[in-house]
């Protein structure tokens, strides 16, 4: 009987080994813990098809529609979030009009299966790594569900915005690609050139300056589809090669998978314009002013007189981390006089799309 189980086990071993290898391989990228034409994990880099320098639309009075894609597991965690943003994404599209170039929207759920949510939220269902690939650094589920979902689904959208569940839309996102760069937020900590030595392992020295890497992650940012195509396969190799190396895991951590994508982006000659009001950060930023998204990644924390306690659980509090295994509660409590604009609206609309989406909860 153990030898049957043995072998049993062997060919569903080898069944979803043989199925990756061939998705992958329809997608002109082959995973693996080593990067196609590497050396002890040292890149030399796959195909690479050059943008334009230049490239102006034809039609620059047409809408240039993008598709929003948002990847989620099947966590509690991951669900209420992505609920409360597919919610606003519908309200402001609505509320752009006619004129709105937010176009269609997708939930890539890398679970493996479908959930019963699936006629709440447009899904297409990836595939998680085989087990153990990840090295327990979960995100990496997020380049290898885009490969797979850009291989496979039907997306009628020019451009691609990628999102994250814990992103809520504040007004109509326009298309702030351009001239074939794409469009990103620029974060502080995503620092190329203090880590040039180790980034040349990935990025090397006949790709140009370091600089041209730039400091963005994958999410927020706005991209056309063809370009996308051929960096999700580079930002899937590139995440492994970076996980697999001790000195980058060490280095990059939790944004390990961030730096990937702009080293695969910078690797395809695909630039980005970098728009600060692309989203903004509660509670450092504390006014909605011109941005288009809410990133609530922080905890919020303040004493009863509105002063800001971070580092210390405050008297009253919003932390999408309380809420890791159980929804928020309707009607969750305001925060008293003084705390900033951003986070009384990121609790107000957190609160109507609780109060409206259809039964709520798990």
């Amino acid at each position: 009987m153990g030898c049957g189980n043995f072998f049993f086990t062997l060919i569903i071993t080898f069944s979803v080994a043989l199925i990756t290898y061939n998705i992958i391989i329809s997608a002109n990228a082959p995973l693996r813990q080593e990067l196609p034409g590497s050396s002890q994990g040292v890149l030399s880099f796959d195909p690479i098809i050059k943008m334009p320098g230049n490239r102006k639309s034809a039609l620059t009075n047409k809408k240039r529609l993008f598709h929003t894609a948002v990847t989620a597991s099947d966590s509690v965690y991951n669900t209420w979030q992505t609920r409360v943003m597919y919610y606003w994404f519908k309200k402001m599209k609505k509320t752009g009009g006619v004129d709105c170039e937010m176009g269609g929207f997708t939930r890539i759920l890398h679970s493996g299966k479908p959930d019963k949510f699936m006629d709440e939220i447009p899904t297409f269902v990836a595939q998680p790594l085989p087990a153990g690939t990840d090295r327990g650094y979960i995100v990496l589920n997020r380049p290898w569900a885009f490969v797979q979902w850009l291989q496979q689904a039907d997306i009628k959208e020019d451009y691609i915005l990628m999102s994250e569940p814990d992103h809520i839309i504040v007004k109509p996102i326009p298309n702030l690609s351009r001239d074939g760069l794409g469009a990103a937020f620029p974060f502080f900590y995503i620092e190329p050139k203090k880590y040039e030595t180790i980034l040349r392992k990935f990025f090397p020295e006949n790709k140009g300056p370091i600089t041209n890497i730039d400091p963005i992650g994958n999410s927020p940012v706005i991209v056309g589809k063809e370009s996308l195509k051929k960096i999700a396969p580079t930002w899937m190799n590139v995440s492994l090669a970076m996980k697999t190396d001790p000195e980058a895991d060490k280095a990059f951590g939790w944004v390990l998978e961030m730096y990937a994508y702009a080293v695969a982006s910078a690797l395809h000659d695909v630039g980005n314009i970098l728009h600060k009001d692309f989203m903004l950060q509660p509670p450092w930023d504390t006014e909605i002013g011109d941005k288009f998204i809410i990133h609530y990644t922080y905890g919020c924390d303040y004493d009863m007189q509105g002063k800001l306690t971070y580092g210390k659980i405050g008297e009253w509090r919003f932390d999408k981390r309380s809420f890791d295994s159980i929804y928020p509660p309707k009607n969750l409590p305001l925060p008293p006089p003084g705390v900033p604009e951003s986070v009384v609206t990121l609790v107000k609309m957190v609160n109507e799309a609780s109060e409206n989406i259809p039964n709520w909860g798990p």
